[in-house]
């Protein structure tokens, strides 16, 4: 997988000067790379967006809401199956844009609760190839979902507490210098797969037979006792900012990047077991009445602008598909472009991927996901 690159801990980090990106750039470039985009009428300005928190702030969607005079309204959740139970509980048409996690997306299409999209519309050729048919993302040659942002996740760590060695190997949960130190952000999916990972199903941590599950739950067993607590997306930051917990596997850069930009000492990796990739999607809701003005934000959210600011976004940052979009970030935010691994030269976020230590999340394969919650409602007991 490379070396380890440490976050930089400069007062910019994730701090995105729109002067300094608009400056030398021409008002074409400003067209947002998606021609179509057009101000909206009066009566037609707002779109509702389902979303992770974070994805509609002005310092990532400002320049659309500047061209369009669309104003996006978000509706926030954390976790995928909130996610699903949100939109199951809403009326057809209350959500324009969902940003679903990639593995809830076959959950929406044969739910009924999104529409098919036309992937002429979207600049799949600036997509690096790996994300250009993304799994889950098409039926056959239809298209339901458009990749907008991903990262990895393995282990994040206090490094005055742990060396990038013990933390190669899973196995450090079970070190007793982490005795009472080891907290999990509260949601079963990317838990229980990097736990996969440590617990021997090296490759395929959701596609496991019954032997493996029980492998699974052997390995939660064994980390229970060194539990330092389950934690909110807000209290997962807090927990490594004080040192309540040493290491917190399941998550990755989207919290320690943030953190060591305060001078947090902090840092992530993905162990030799392997990690998981958490994957954010845009869909366009079943029945929305806006549905250019949703194709014009995901347009946006694909342009190289739109995908740069994506990557900064000062709610938690993230790698992006777009080749363009490393382009545009290199050409105008150099140093972020260096933190956060998207460069074109030296150890980069494409050769982890290249390295086959990354795993897609999914939701569960051989198991229902009910068997995985009810495992993961007895591990916080």
């Amino acid at each position: 997988m490379g070396k380890l690159i440490r976050p930089n801990t400069g007062p910019d980090f994730g701090r995105l000067n729109r002067r300094s990106v608009m400056k030398g750039m021409g008002a074409g470039a400003m067209a947002l790379a998606a021609p179509s985009i057009v101000r909206a009428q009066d009566s037609d300005k707002v779109l509702n967006l389902l979303t992770w928190p974070g994805h509609a702030d002005p310092a990532v969607i400002g320049p659309f809401t500047e061209a369009t005079g669309i104003e996006v309204v978000a509706k926030e959740y954390v976790g995928g199956d909130n996610m699903v139970a949100l939109v199951n509980q809403s009326p057809v048409g209350t959500y324009d844009v969902i940003l679903s996690d990639a593995e809830f997306v076959i959950q929406l299409r044969d739910g009924g609760f999104i529409d098919p999209m036309t992937p002429e519309d979207y600049p799949f050729e600036d997509f690096f190839p790996e994300f250009q048919k993304f799994p889950g993302h098409w039926l056959d040659d239809e298209l339901y979902s458009v990749i907008i942002r991903y990262g990895f996740l393995g282990v994040s760590y206090r490094t005055d507490m742990l060396s990038f060695e013990e933390v190669d190997t899973y196995q450090i949960l079970l070190d007793p210098k982490v005795s009472g130190k080891v907290g999990y952000f509260d949601w079963y999916l990317p838990s229980m797969g990097c736990l996969s990972c440590g617990a021997g199903n090296v490759g395929h941590p959701y596609d496991i037979n019954d032997a493996e599950f029980e492998a699974l739950k052997t390995m939660m067993d064994q980390v229970k006792a060194q539990t330092s607590g389950f934690y909110s997306m807000a209290d997962t930051f807090s927990s490594l900012t004080n040192g309540d917990a040493a290491i917190i596997p399941g998550v990755g850069d989207w919290i320690t990047q943030l953190l060591a930009a305060d001078g947090v000492p902090v840092a992530s990796w993905v162990p030799k077991e392997g990690g998981v990739q958490w994957t954010e999607s845009m869909c366009i809701g079943k029945g929305s009445a806006k549905q250019d003005m949703a194709k014009q934000f995901i347009q946006y959210m694909t342009s190289p602008e739109g995908q740069a600011l994506s990557a900064v976004m000062p709610a938690y940052t993230a790698s992006v598909p777009s080749k363009a979009g490393w382009e545009f970030l290199n050409a105008n935010m150099p140093d972020d472009a260096a933190r956060l691994r998207m460069t074109f030269e030296d150890n980069n976020v494409m050769d982890d991927y290249a390295a086959g230590k990354i795993n897609i999340r999914k939701t569960p394969v051989q198991q229902e996901i009910e068997d995985w919650t009810d495992v993961w409602t007895d591990f916080k007991a």
